[in-house]
């Protein structure tokens, strides 16, 4: 009788095995291995830009481990562990007689302080600091809420550097001209208003740039408005400042002529009543432009996506989870044009444009107003 049991399990077992398709899971796996070796790769790179390596070998012929860790200033024996991450990870080039390392100009287009809006390695500090919180993300998995804005130390930090790849680099030449006629009001003079702010440096450069208008920045962290607050000061800037405030709780009314969010609209817990504020808080005429991810509301349609994977990502590790954290709707980073076009309806803007610029992979730019 066990024999018979035994026999007939093998044969099921056999059976299930034929059913699976070998090529498919060997490629699978193959895959899989690849992600193990870049999301390695993302985090030494992230190391590598931190460090000023990149920087450092960018300005380097072929050099050992020594010279190279003595151009950066840092430890050999940690600089030569990373080396072997970079080479065996195609980012470097290494010549086995000499010992000597290069960072090829090609690579350096990419990597480097000096390449920046091109700069990758500002986008590969994100996973540590993500990667940071993954014990409290799983708990929300089980048991729900969110992980505050607190337990990322680094976020605004990170994220003030990639905007200044994504806004600053191009936000007079590119991204304000989507609104006719702002520059000249800019110029002119006007009321300026950045929901979401951050550490500020886009509303700095926008009040450095045009020193008749009066800009103020809105930010629900502490920590985000002590940083803007300190460069404003330390550049000297004077028709600046900035508030800690929920966007959520506006009372402005017909106080703006022009609003910015840039990237923010997205993490907030009450989505629909900042837009609905931000429409309040509009003068008749005024305009609000607004960047955020791009993407489709439907997930089928994301396929393709370039950064699809990153962006679901840091949607349930930061934006989604940070709203569900103060009771809100966890709209999450992916929540695609379709859904932001109804939502800016709903406001109370019937004139909406949506642009995409060719520096920027990552967003969209709404250009909205009440006719």
């Amino acid at each position: 009788m066990e024999a018979t049991f035994l026999e007939e399990e093998s044969i099921s077992s056999q059976a299930k095995a034929s059913e699976i398709n070998q090529a498919k899971a060997e490629a699978f796996a193959e895959k899989m291995l690849g992600v193990i070796n870049s999301a390695s790769l993302a985090l030494m790179s992230s190391i590598g830009h931190r460090t000023g390596l990149f920087d450092a070998m960018a300005n380097l012929e072929p050099s050992t481990s020594e010279q190279i860790a003595r151009a950066a200033r840092l430890d050999e024996r940690y600089v030569r562990e990373w080396l072997g991450a970079m080479v065996t990870g195609g980012i470097v080039d290494y010549v086995l007689e000499e010992r000597t390392y290069k960072l090829p100009p090609e690579h350096s287009a990419f990597l480097t302080r000096a390449a920046s809006p091109n700069n990758i390695a500002v986008t590969t500090q994100f996973f540590p600091v993500l990667g940071s919180v993954e014990d409290e993300i799983i708990e929300c998995f089980r048991s729900g809420g969110g992980v505050p804005y607190s337990s990322y130390p680094r976020f605004h930090e990170v994220m003030a550097e990639e905007s200044s790849q994504t806004v600053l680099a191009a936000l007079t030449d590119s991204i304000l001209p989507l609104a006719p006629e702002v520059l000249e009001k800019l110029s002119a003079g006007i009321e300026v208003l950045d929901v979401g702010c951050g550490s500020g440096r886009a509303l700095c450069l926008m009040a450095e740039t045009f020193p008749n208008s009066r800009f103020t920045g809105y930010d629900f962290s502490d920590e985000g408005i002590s940083r803007a607050r300190s460069e404003a000061a330390a550049k000297g800037i004077v028709n600046i400042r900035f508030e800690v405030q929920d966007a959520a709780s506006l009372s402005d009314v017909e106080k703006f002529d022009l609003i910015t969010a840039f990237d923010s609209i997205h993490d907030q817990a009450q989505p629909k009543r900042v837009l609905k504020g931000i429409s309040d808080a509009l003068k008749p005429g005024g305009t609000f432009l607004m960047q955020d991810i791009a993407g489709s509301t439907h997930l089928h349609q994301n396929m393709q996506h370039p950064i699809g994977p990153f962006g679901y990502t840091v949607s349930c590790l930061h934006c989604m989870t940070v709203s569900l954290a103060q009771g809100g709707d966890g709209l999450g980073a992916m929540w695609g044009e379709e859904l932001a076009q109804q939502m800016l309806k709903d406001a109370g803007f019937n004139s909406i444009t949506v642009n995409k610029l060719s520096h920027d992979i990552i967003n969209v730019y709404y250009v909205a107003r009440k006719n």
